[in-house]
């Protein structure tokens, strides 16, 4: 497993790639099926009991992350790019349990965080492996603090994704 990531303060993106043993229309998958997403959605001791994907251009998702302690943490957007197995781009945001678009401070989150940012995911097949490029952008104006959690929880995350692809 590759594991590299990267941002530039001040470049307003965080930039994270792995590679994973598994095919990339697998991989593509554990993002576009909401049964293969809530196995590997959220930090390490978080679980994802809510889903809801309509993966086309224009439509939208919610879903939801509970912590250990139990506090779920809505997120939601829109797909604005689908080019399957290849590419993913979508928009994100904090919401309400009903889908409604909430603050950062809304959980409790403190600083400048944006009301939505942009997630731009690609797919490269690389002999039955799959590299995967995550860029977040739009976290020019969080702390450098909230982008190393930011960091942090996408890292968890892929490490659930590739233990939930080792298992299918």
């Amino acid at each position: 497993m590759e594991t590299r990531d990267k941002s530039s303060e001040g470049s307003g993106e965080l930039v994270i790639t792995r590679t994973f043993d598994a095919p990339r229309e697998r991989v593509f998958e554990a993002w576009t099926d909401c049964d293969r997403f809530k196995r590997w959605w959220g930090p390490k001791g978080f679980t994802s009991p809510s889903c809801r994907m309509d993966v086309r251009v224009g439509g939208e998702y919610l879903g939801s992350m509970r912590s250990p302690d139990g506090h779920e943490y809505w997120s939601k957007g829109r797909y604005c790019e689908i080019d399957a197995p290849e590419k993913l781009v979508l928009t994100d945001s904090f919401a309400d349990e009903k889908g409604n678009t909430v603050p950062a401070s809304y959980y409790g989150m403190k600083g400048n965080w944006p009301l939505e940012m942009l997630v731009t995911v690609t797919f490269e097949e690389q002999d039955g492996k799959t590299r995967l490029t995550l860029r977040h952008s739009g976290t020019d104006r969080i702390s450098p603090e909230d982008r190393d959690d930011m960091r942090q929880g996408w890292n968890e995350s892929f490490d659930k994704l590739e233990e939930s692809l080792a298992e299918q």
